[in-house]
């Protein structure tokens, strides 16, 4: 008889479950402090205390294929985005901006969508793309998705 965790499975090939109560596992040991640092080389979204909000942005831009900058992270316009491209396979990164740093991406409301490197705007100028069927060729082409 072979048992996994809890079920056993009978020669009748009738499976029981087995109720008995096993101890708790013991507590894992308490997470390592997070270290700060003032570097980006650590991760993408790590920012240099110094870092401008322009460089921040722009940096960003140009290290994530896919980008939504928004107001806030609620916004359904994107939500939306997200789950159109979440059907084709891609999870974009979403950075949410103040109304001062939406200056800095040109456009003139949020959200706003990159696509490598480029602006493409905001959800009616992404579901234009996805319609015309120029969206999952370009993902293909910054490396977003694979054909």
């Amino acid at each position: 008889m072979k048992t996994m965790r809890g079920l056993r499975n009978c020669s009748n090939d009738a499976v029981t479950l087995d109720l008995t109560v096993h101890p708790p596992p013991p507590p894992l040991p308490p997470p390592a402090p997070p270290t700060v640092s003032s570097s980006t080389a650590s991760t993408s979204l790590s920012f240099d205390e110094e870092e401008t909000s322009e460089s921040k942005i722009g940096r960003l831009i140009s290290e994530h294929p896919v980008i939504i900058f928004t107001r806030f992270s609620s916004c359904c316009m994107c939500h939306v985005m997200k789950k159109l491209l979440s059907t084709v396979g891609v999870h974009p990164t979403v950075i949410e901006i103040d109304d001062g740093e939406i200056a800095y991406l040109a456009v003139e409301a949020a959200p706003v969508l990159f696509i490598g490197g480029t602006c493409v705007g905001g959800f009616e100028s992404l579901v234009a793309l996805h319609l015309s069927g120029q969206l999952i060729p370009r993902l293909v082409e910054v490396g977003a998705l694979w054909a």
